[in-house]
């Protein structure tokens, strides 16, 4: 995996004269300041203030119409004013709960994984360090969705719980405990740029701004510059994603962030005209309808074992009758050998170059090595 990040750094360093193998990934962009600016997210905003920075945060696809405000003071001073609908709260919070994969990588991404005192699964944990933190009890397991160990919170007496609270997730169970229960609204940002840019959103409540707008600086160069590559290709192949599961097929909409970073690959989402960012369920037929057209078929999935075509015909024999299936286009990611969730969130521009490298390979180095994605063998 270090020398597909590698290769992908020389693309972004064209100047770069060192073998792949001993290419470090490209140094952050510094930040002009401390101050978060939000470019690209939607779910959050920063106001500063002479008494406070407020913070706002709210669904960025705007289904949901709850605003969760912040006053955001330093820690162990008074509020001089509260604006009328906010909560105090004290930064930088230096003990935090993760409930979600997109979280962490935040934390990991910004080398803050002291702060990180809980997790809630760890079925897809690549993470060495967190590993270990689990390992010497720095760090524990809170239980599932629907079932947290609430004297396991409070012993470890963490500042805030980030939470994601237009999710099935039993959080009102967590309500009692008397910690501020944080949204994290990453998950539902609809470009990839987006999702990436709530490393500022904890880079504002840990203190470290200015760490977390360079780490973002440096991703936004690296996809943007990816993007370019692809926005001049001539043919863009229509991509189609996700599996049936229980009837259903689950696929996201027009506008969601799946579709956009197929675009920004230089690729087409197999549903053009649908003006949807969230999930929507699909019969098979209707996906059949559309397949002659799609040219690549993009699956998530965790395998125990090599997953295959005859595999996959093995779920549902009809797989093998649309296109991408018989021209051998599925593009693939096990999550069993991958940290794709642990990891995507803050590289965006990696998973760009997976893409890149499957739709038009003749824009990547000859010997690039994917990282998330490759065509399934």
């Amino acid at each position: 995996m270090m020398a597909a990040l590698a290769a992908l750094m020389l693309i972004a360093c064209p100047s770069c004269k060192q073998g792949a193998k001993n290419v470090q990934p490209a140094p952050a962009v510094p930040s002009v300041s401390g101050e978060i600016k939000v470019e690209y997210a939607t779910g959050f905003s920063v106001t500063y203030t002479d008494y406070g920075t407020l913070l706002e945060i709210s669904d960025p696809e705007r289904e949901e119409g709850q605003v969760f405000r912040y006053l955001l003071i330093p820690t162990e001073t008074e509020a001089e004013k509260v604006p009328e609908g906010y909560e105090i709260l004290e930064v930088p919070v230096e003990s935090v709960v993760c409930m979600t994969s997109l979280q962490l990588s935040n934390f990991i991404k910004l080398g803050e994984l002291d702060r990180v005192v809980g997790i809630t699964s760890t079925r897809h944990l690549f993470n060495p360090e967190m590993k270990q933190r689990l390992a010497d009890g720095r760090t524990h397991k809170i239980g599932i969705e629907g079932n947290f160990d609430n004297e396991v919170i409070l012993a470890m007496d963490p500042e805030v719980i980030f939470i994601s609270p237009f999710k099935r997730g039993g959080y009102e169970a967590l309500k009692g405990v008397g910690i501020p229960l944080i949204p994290h609204l990453g998950y539902k940002e609809m470009t990839p740029l987006g999702q990436a840019e709530w490393i500022k959103f904890i880079g504002l409540l840990t203190g470290e701004e200015k760490k977390a707008n360079a780490e973002f600086e440096a991703i936004k160069q690296r996809y943007n510059e990816l993007k370019e590559k692809a926005s001049k290709v001539k043919e863009r192949p229509v991509v189609l994603s996700g599996e049936l599961h229980g009837g259903n097929w689950y696929v996201g909409g027009g506008r969601s962030f799946l579709a956009q970073i197929f675009r920004d690959a230089g690729g087409e989402y197999f549903l053009p005209d649908d003006q949807t960012s969230g999930g929507k369920n699909l019969d098979f037929e209707t996906v059949y309808s559309r397949s002659d057209e799609v040219k690549y078929w993009r699956i998530v999935n965790s395998y125990d074992g090599t997953f295959s075509y005859d595999a996959l015909k093995a779920e549902d024999a009809r797989y093998a009758d649309l296109y991408a299936f018989k021209n051998k286009g599925v593009i693939y990611c096990n999550m069993r050998e991958k940290p794709f969730y642990e990891s995507m969130p803050v590289m965006p521009e990696v998973v760009l170059a997976d893409l890149i490298h499957i739709f038009h390979p003749e824009l990547l180095p000859a010997d690039y090595k994917p990282v998330f994605y490759e065509l399934l063998k």
